[in-house]
């Protein structure tokens, strides 16, 4: 049996594959409900009856440091030498959007809605960006045939201001955190701190019944993001808007990066949902907003990634190379 995972910040999600393309057993658990990674591998294992594993490979959010991760959005810890004693197999730890970007590969058309066209077809390299809990980027390029990722932490950059509004986030976010980082605004507490910032500065105000969804909801981010989506409360529209136009940005940044003239993949759990009508319309503006170089960035190909399992087909695909060896 190949055991792939990949943990986020929120959620991790475990399967066990034999020789077909379908997994034999799979679950997705709520961090929250556990200490550590261990016990929801060992919940895991018990609930799939302790099957022999061959190969493993975990994809997780944070750097990847001498076979080890600490995680940057969760107090986990992941390493590769105890997992594979504790397995009995050979384990490689990746990060997650390392993970996703040979995950990409595997996507079928269903997987994806296109942003912009750009040159399909073009042969170059493909960034990845995604926005959660955290922000991730990876890129995947070409020996040959052989497809290699590169992990990155480049959603710790700084975040570069556009326009009077960004500067005046940047500067809140300096006194807020110190270090006003991409992640701080392109994310899922990120959207909050847009929220917070319009709030706090008087740009926009909070009204009751707003207010009564915020402090019931466990997830205050997603009660902005819907009623933005819904066209409700003109402070939740304004932080979307701003969000999304960060995105973008940042996309371009990492496109203009590693000149991924294959495309751009926007993954995550944000994206599919809020990545629609005009905030679709505001990121790609963002995105190819450089300049000299907008007719090169109009030239890229940008896709939302639907599927939530890129990371984990990523780690599926080095499990498998870990089971051949």
């Amino acid at each position: 049996m190949i055991l792939a995972g990949d943990i986020g910040g929120t959620h991790t999600r475990l399967a066990l594959f034999a020789s077909g393309a379908a997994p034999t057993a799979e679950r997705v658990f709520a961090n929250r409900d556990f200490g550590d990674f261990a016990a929801a591998l060992g919940r895991f294992l018990d609930d799939a009856g302790r099957p022999r594993v061959a190969a493993a490979a975990i994809a997780a959010a944070g750097p990847v440091l001498a076979g080890r991760i600490r995680m940057t959005n969760l107090a986990w810890t992941l390493d590769e030498v105890e997992l594979g004693r504790a397995l009995g197999a050979p384990v490689r730890v990746l990060n997650d959007l390392e993970a996703a970007a040979y995950g990409v590969a595997a996507l079928t058309p269903a997987d994806l809605r296109t942003l912009a066209p750009g040159n399909p077809g073009a042969r170059g390299n493909v960034a990845v960006i995604a926005a959660g809990t955290g922000l991730g980027k990876a890129i995947l390029t070409y020996a040959g045939d052989v497809s290699i990722a590169i992990a990155s932490e480049g959603g710790h950059v700084d975040f570069a201001a556009r326009d009077e509004t960004e500067v005046a986030l940047l500067q809140w976010l300096s006194r807020s955190y110190g270090h006003a980082s991409a992640e701080r605004v392109v994310s899922g507490p990120g959207i909050m701190n847009v929220f917070s910032f319009l709030r706090d500065t008087g740009r926009a105000e909070v009204p009751a019944p707003l207010a009564e969804r915020l402090s019931a909801a466990v997830e205050p981010s997603t009660v902005v993001t819907a009623a933005a989506l819904a066209g409700e409360f003109p402070i939740c529209v304004r932080t979307l808007e701003i969000f999304s136009g960060a995105y973008g940005a940042e996309a371009g940044n990492l496109a203009l990066t590693v000149l991924a003239l294959g495309g751009v993949y926007v993954a995550g759990g944000i994206a599919p949902s809020v990545l629609q009508g005009r905030f679709a319309d505001r990121f790609v503006a963002a995105f190819t907003a450089k300049g000299r170089y907008e007719e090169l960035l109009r030239g890229i190909p940008v896709h939302v990634v639907l599927s939530e399992m890129a990371s984990r087909v990523g780690a599926r695909a080095i499990a498998e190379r870990l089971a051949a060896a």
